[in-house]
């Protein structure tokens, strides 16, 4: 029915319409509201969360450094100040993980704690020559790579307790290398002093070492962390050589695009370069060694990559790879080294021209 003046009223199931549309959105205006609220919520939660997480990284590396200086002042007590911080396990097999890296830490220091004649430091004696790879190394190449990651320390029972370890483990490695020096002498330190035969390799061993001398490694601590500032990651692996294919063990630093790789920790110019620009990453299965992984390039089988290495004489050349095998110490290492380097060769240009913008629009707002 119309009202006078010609005006026409709703039907009450109209009106009851429009109420209820009118309350539907006010209800859809609250959710999106709550919505809000609980994402600026969940963003400050996970900015805390990040500064947070940030400052206990900042703590724990604080607290890593100054055990690691404890440790090359008294190699107990640093050890010690580690595992009551929780940054190291109070296992032979940690701390030994810990000394084999080496990480800042003194060559003497090392040393004096692998040869104490307490029960627990000969097991971890005995885990960090485990950590050594050995096979397919004549004897002079293996104690070159054994002493070197210490200082032999100057007491004589020290380096015969140090020096068994070695030669039980260069035997593990290579099965039968010392079957024809005796019977009862399956230790090549034992066969040397027995002055027992050691048949024609005994005069290639006594070349190598008039011909190369064993260098002492420095003791005050330095590392490549102080030349490399600030790299994406770093340690240990496994490399697998390009026409002799031998397994060595390399210190890796990645930076820059870059994975450089050195002999030593101590050395000051790297024994090869592998620039990451096109290549690619991928696991792959290997039956002589665990936690493999590859560099190659995608869609060139036979192309050699692009990078430089140091010959024994200090001459620069190209390097021969078509891949480059590497072989990790854990899973996990591995993981996070196909992570890092993935990162470090995708660098996506759409990204990179996000936060120059970004970068350019913050300084507009400061000035």
């Amino acid at each position: 029915p119309g009202e006078e003046g010609g005006t026409t009223d709703l039907t009450p199931e109209e009106c009851q319409e429009l109420e209820n549309i009118r309350r539907r959105k006010q209800e859809l205006l609250a959710d999106i509201q709550r919505l809000k609220d609980e994402i600026a919520e969940v963003t400050n939660e996970i900015e805390n969360l990040g500064s947070t997480e940030e400052r206990k990284n900042m703590q724990r590396n604080k607290q890593v450094a100054m055990g690691r200086k404890k440790f090359n002042m008294d190699p107990k007590k640093g050890i010690q100040f580690l595992i009551e911080n929780d940054l190291l396990k109070n296992t032979c097999e940690d701390i030994a993980q810990f000394l084999y890296k080496g990480e800042g830490l003194n060559k003497t220091a090392i040393g004096d704690y692998l040869g104490e004649r307490d029960e627990f430091n000969i097991q971890v004696l005995h885990a960090f020559v485990e950590l050594h790879e050995f096979t397919d190394l004549n004897l002079v190449q293996a104690l070159r790579q054994f002493l070197w990651s210490f200082r032999l320390p100057g007491e004589a029972q020290k380096i015969d307790r140090m020096m068994e370890a070695f030669a039980q483990r260069y035997c593990q490695c290579n099965p039968g290398v010392f079957q024809s020096t005796g019977e009862h002498s399956s230790s090549p330190v034992r066969a040397i002093h027995r002055h027992e035969p050691i048949q024609g390799w005994g005069t290639n061993l006594y070349e190598s070492i008039k011909n190369e001398p064993f260098k002492i490694p420095e003791d005050d601590g330095n590392d490549l962390t102080h030349t490399f500032f600030n790299p994406d990651r770093e340690g240990w692996l496994l490399k697998l050589g390009g026409r002799v294919k031998t397994w060595k063990r390399r210190w890796f630093i990645l930076t820059d695009n870059c994975l450089y790789y050195f002999e030593y920790t101590t050395d000051k110019e790297p024994r090869g370069i592998i620039p990451l620009e096109n290549l690619s990453i991928r696991e792959v299965e290997d039956s002589k060694k665990p936690n493999c992984f590859e560099l190659y390039i995608p869609d060139n089988k036979d192309q050699v990559i692009k990078a430089c290495k140091t010959e024994a004489d200090g001459r620069v050349v190209e390097g021969n790879h078509t891949v480059y095998r590497i072989s990790a110490p854990t899973p996990e290492e591995k993981e996070e080294w196909i992570k890092c380097i993935k990162a470090a060769i995708s660098r996506d240009p759409f990204y990179e021209m996000l936060a120059a913008r970004k970068k350019k629009v913050s300084s507009t707002k400061r000035h």
